[in-house]
Protein backbone atom coordinates (compact mmCIF):
# COMPACT_ATOMS: atom_id res chain seq x y z
CA UNK A 1 0.00 0.00 0.00
CA UNK A 2 1.08 3.82 -1.02
CA UNK A 3 1.43 5.57 1.77
CA UNK A 4 -0.42 9.21 1.23
CA UNK A 5 1.73 12.24 1.67
CA UNK A 6 1.40 14.15 5.26
CA UNK A 7 -0.61 17.05 5.44
CA UNK A 8 1.36 20.43 6.31
CA UNK A 9 0.59 22.63 9.48
CA UNK A 10 -1.66 25.12 8.24
CA UNK A 11 -4.16 22.89 6.12
CA UNK A 12 -4.22 20.86 9.51
CA UNK A 13 -5.32 24.61 11.66
CA UNK A 14 -7.93 25.18 8.86
CA UNK A 15 -9.41 21.58 8.96
CA UNK A 16 -9.46 21.93 12.98
CA UNK A 17 -10.62 25.84 13.13
CA UNK A 18 -13.25 24.30 10.58
CA UNK A 19 -14.53 21.75 13.03
CA UNK A 20 -14.04 23.64 16.24
CA UNK A 21 -16.21 26.29 14.77
CA UNK A 22 -19.04 23.27 14.29
CA UNK A 23 -18.69 21.75 17.59
CA UNK A 24 -18.99 25.56 19.41
CA UNK A 25 -22.30 26.28 17.40
CA UNK A 26 -24.58 24.04 19.99
CA UNK A 27 -22.46 24.71 22.50
CA UNK A 28 -22.97 28.56 22.14
CA UNK A 29 -26.68 28.32 21.13
CA UNK A 30 -27.72 26.06 24.41
CA UNK A 31 -25.19 27.75 26.79
CA UNK A 32 -25.34 31.84 25.33
CA UNK A 33 -28.04 32.75 28.21
CA UNK A 34 -25.77 31.43 31.12
CA UNK A 35 -22.64 33.23 29.13
CA UNK A 36 -24.90 36.82 28.67
CA UNK A 37 -25.65 36.89 32.20
CA UNK A 38 -22.04 35.34 33.45
CA UNK A 39 -20.54 37.94 31.50
CA UNK A 40 -22.70 40.74 33.27
CA UNK A 41 -21.25 39.34 36.78
CA UNK A 42 -17.89 39.36 34.93
CA UNK A 43 -17.81 42.80 34.44
CA UNK A 44 -19.05 43.84 37.62
CA UNK A 45 -16.61 41.88 39.19
CA UNK A 46 -13.59 43.28 37.28
CA UNK A 47 -15.27 46.95 38.27
CA UNK A 48 -14.84 45.95 41.93
CA UNK A 49 -11.29 44.66 41.65
CA UNK A 50 -10.32 47.73 39.88
CA UNK A 51 -11.95 49.93 42.43
CA UNK A 52 -10.02 48.17 45.29
CA UNK A 53 -6.78 48.31 43.36
CA UNK A 54 -7.09 52.35 42.51
CA UNK A 55 -7.97 52.76 46.17
CA UNK A 56 -5.20 50.55 47.25
CA UNK A 57 -2.86 51.97 45.00
CA UNK A 58 -4.00 55.75 46.04
CA UNK A 59 -3.04 54.86 49.77
CA UNK A 60 0.18 53.58 49.21
CA UNK A 61 0.96 56.30 46.77
CA UNK A 62 0.11 58.97 49.77
CA UNK A 63 1.28 56.65 52.90
CA UNK A 64 4.74 58.11 53.98
CA UNK A 65 8.00 56.22 53.44
CA UNK A 66 9.45 53.87 50.63
CA UNK A 67 7.31 53.80 47.44
CA UNK A 68 8.19 50.02 47.32
CA UNK A 69 6.84 49.12 50.42
CA UNK A 70 3.86 51.10 50.18
CA UNK A 71 3.26 49.44 46.49
CA UNK A 72 3.91 45.55 48.30
CA UNK A 73 1.09 46.38 51.17
CA UNK A 74 -1.49 47.37 48.97
CA UNK A 75 -0.93 44.31 46.71
CA UNK A 76 -1.38 42.30 50.11
CA UNK A 77 -4.61 44.39 50.74
CA UNK A 78 -7.57 41.56 51.83
CA UNK A 79 -10.04 43.82 49.72
CA UNK A 80 -8.13 43.77 47.00
CA UNK A 81 -7.53 39.73 47.34
CA UNK A 82 -11.27 39.40 47.75
CA UNK A 83 -11.72 41.01 44.57
CA UNK A 84 -9.72 38.97 42.98
CA UNK A 85 -11.25 36.07 43.98
CA UNK A 86 -14.84 37.42 42.82
CA UNK A 87 -13.75 37.68 39.61
CA UNK A 88 -11.89 34.49 39.22
CA UNK A 89 -14.73 32.08 40.50
CA UNK A 90 -17.43 35.00 38.26
CA UNK A 91 -14.93 33.99 35.32
CA UNK A 92 -14.83 30.04 36.26
CA UNK A 93 -18.89 29.93 36.81
CA UNK A 94 -19.63 31.60 33.24
CA UNK A 95 -16.88 29.72 31.18
CA UNK A 96 -16.53 26.40 32.88
CA UNK A 97 -19.63 24.59 31.72
CA UNK A 98 -19.89 25.65 28.41
CA UNK A 99 -15.63 24.44 27.86
CA UNK A 100 -16.76 21.23 29.58
CA UNK A 101 -19.65 20.98 26.93
CA UNK A 102 -16.81 21.89 24.07
CA UNK A 103 -14.36 19.36 25.52
CA UNK A 104 -17.01 16.30 25.65
CA UNK A 105 -18.88 17.16 22.37
CA UNK A 106 -15.72 17.38 20.39
CA UNK A 107 -14.47 14.12 21.90
CA UNK A 108 -17.65 12.45 20.51
CA UNK A 109 -17.47 14.39 17.41
CA UNK A 110 -13.85 13.70 16.34
CA UNK A 111 -13.34 10.23 17.51
CA UNK A 112 -16.89 8.79 15.79
CA UNK A 113 -15.76 10.70 12.52
CA UNK A 114 -12.04 10.06 12.36
CA UNK A 115 -12.54 6.23 13.28
CA UNK A 116 -15.34 5.76 10.53
CA UNK A 117 -15.06 4.87 7.19
CA UNK A 118 -14.49 8.43 5.98
CA UNK A 119 -11.67 8.60 8.54
CA UNK A 120 -12.37 12.52 8.91
CA UNK A 121 -14.45 15.53 10.13
CA UNK A 122 -16.33 17.63 7.98
CA UNK A 123 -13.30 20.08 8.41
CA UNK A 124 -10.89 17.51 7.48
CA UNK A 125 -13.31 16.35 4.52
CA UNK A 126 -13.20 20.07 3.37
CA UNK A 127 -9.62 20.37 3.38
CA UNK A 128 -9.34 16.80 1.61
CA UNK A 129 -7.09 14.83 4.57
CA UNK A 130 -7.88 11.79 6.69
CA UNK A 131 -6.45 10.50 9.91
CA UNK A 132 -4.45 7.43 9.55
CA UNK A 133 -2.63 4.87 10.78
CA UNK A 134 1.28 4.92 10.01
CA UNK A 135 0.31 2.55 7.37
CA UNK A 136 -2.15 4.87 5.87
CA UNK A 137 -5.03 2.35 7.20
CA UNK A 138 -7.98 3.22 9.07
CA UNK A 139 -7.46 3.65 12.56
CA UNK A 140 -9.75 2.15 15.28
CA UNK A 141 -11.98 4.07 17.88
CA UNK A 142 -9.01 3.08 20.73
CA UNK A 143 -6.39 5.09 18.41
CA UNK A 144 -8.78 7.62 17.62
CA UNK A 145 -9.70 8.18 20.94
CA UNK A 146 -5.66 7.97 22.41
CA UNK A 147 -5.23 10.52 19.81
CA UNK A 148 -7.73 13.01 20.89
CA UNK A 149 -7.07 12.81 24.63
CA UNK A 150 -3.59 13.15 23.43
CA UNK A 151 -4.05 16.27 22.09
CA UNK A 152 -4.53 18.14 25.65
CA UNK A 153 -0.62 17.33 25.71
CA UNK A 154 -0.09 19.19 22.74
CA UNK A 155 -2.14 21.77 24.45
CA UNK A 156 -0.20 21.52 27.72
CA UNK A 157 3.20 22.35 26.10
CA UNK A 158 2.30 26.03 24.76
CA UNK A 159 1.16 24.30 21.16
CA UNK A 160 4.74 23.34 20.89
CA UNK A 161 3.22 19.81 20.31
CA UNK A 162 0.97 21.33 17.40
CA UNK A 163 3.78 23.27 16.07
CA UNK A 164 6.01 19.72 15.78
CA UNK A 165 3.17 19.12 12.37
CA UNK A 166 5.65 21.47 10.26
CA UNK A 167 8.12 19.32 10.53
CA UNK A 168 9.24 17.57 7.64
CA UNK A 169 8.62 14.49 6.55
CA UNK A 170 6.31 13.21 9.11
CA UNK A 171 4.70 15.86 9.97
CA UNK A 172 2.86 14.50 13.29
CA UNK A 173 2.06 16.58 16.34
CA UNK A 174 2.87 15.22 19.53
CA UNK A 175 -1.00 13.46 19.85
CA UNK A 176 -0.09 11.87 16.41
CA UNK A 177 3.11 10.52 17.39
CA UNK A 178 1.82 9.26 21.14
CA UNK A 179 -1.43 7.71 18.85
CA UNK A 180 0.93 6.08 16.10
CA UNK A 181 -1.36 8.25 13.79
CA UNK A 182 -0.85 10.56 10.96
CA UNK A 183 -2.70 13.02 9.07
CA UNK A 184 -2.76 12.81 5.54
CA UNK A 185 -3.54 14.11 2.02
CA UNK A 186 -6.43 12.07 -0.11
CA UNK A 187 -6.50 13.83 -3.00
CA UNK A 188 -5.26 17.43 -4.72
CA UNK A 189 -2.13 19.22 -3.62
CA UNK A 190 -0.42 20.40 -1.07
CA UNK A 191 -1.44 23.67 -1.61
CA UNK A 192 -3.99 26.04 0.67
CA UNK A 193 -7.04 26.92 -0.87
CA UNK A 194 -7.81 30.47 -1.56
CA UNK A 195 -10.69 29.89 0.90
CA UNK A 196 -8.93 28.46 3.78
CA UNK A 197 -5.83 31.29 3.69
CA UNK A 198 -9.14 33.63 3.75
CA UNK A 199 -10.96 31.59 6.96
CA UNK A 200 -7.51 31.97 8.83
CA UNK A 201 -6.69 35.45 7.62
CA UNK A 202 -10.04 36.22 8.80
CA UNK A 203 -9.35 34.36 12.35
CA UNK A 204 -6.61 36.58 12.90
CA UNK A 205 -8.27 40.00 12.06
CA UNK A 206 -11.08 38.74 14.39
CA UNK A 207 -8.53 37.69 17.41
CA UNK A 208 -6.87 41.18 16.56
CA UNK A 209 -9.92 43.22 17.19
CA UNK A 210 -11.41 41.31 20.09
CA UNK A 211 -8.05 41.80 21.88
CA UNK A 212 -8.25 45.88 20.92
CA UNK A 213 -11.97 45.54 22.13
CA UNK A 214 -10.95 44.14 25.45
CA UNK A 215 -7.98 46.00 26.04
CA UNK A 216 -9.67 49.62 25.62
CA UNK A 217 -12.58 48.00 27.62
CA UNK A 218 -10.14 47.48 30.91
CA UNK A 219 -8.55 50.63 30.45
CA UNK A 220 -11.67 52.34 30.87
CA UNK A 221 -12.88 50.42 33.28
CA UNK A 222 -9.53 51.13 35.06
CA UNK A 223 -9.24 54.46 34.57
CA UNK A 224 -12.59 55.15 36.32
CA UNK A 225 -11.93 53.36 39.09
CA UNK A 226 -8.82 55.76 39.35
CA UNK A 227 -10.59 58.74 38.97
CA UNK A 228 -13.14 57.40 42.02
CA UNK A 229 -10.31 56.92 44.00
CA UNK A 230 -9.20 60.47 43.60
CA UNK A 231 -12.37 62.05 44.03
Amino acid sequence: MTVPAAAGFWQRYAAWSLDAALVAVPVLLFGWPRLVAGSGQIVASFALLADAAAAALVAALAAPGALLGGLLQAAADPRLQAAALVLSDAIAATLAPPLAAFVVLGLLYHVACEAAPGQATAGKRALRLQVADESGGRVSVARALLRHIAGALSWLTLNLGHALAALPPQRQALHDRIAGARVVWTAGTARLPRWARIWIAAQALAAAAATLWLLAAMQGVLQAAMERALA
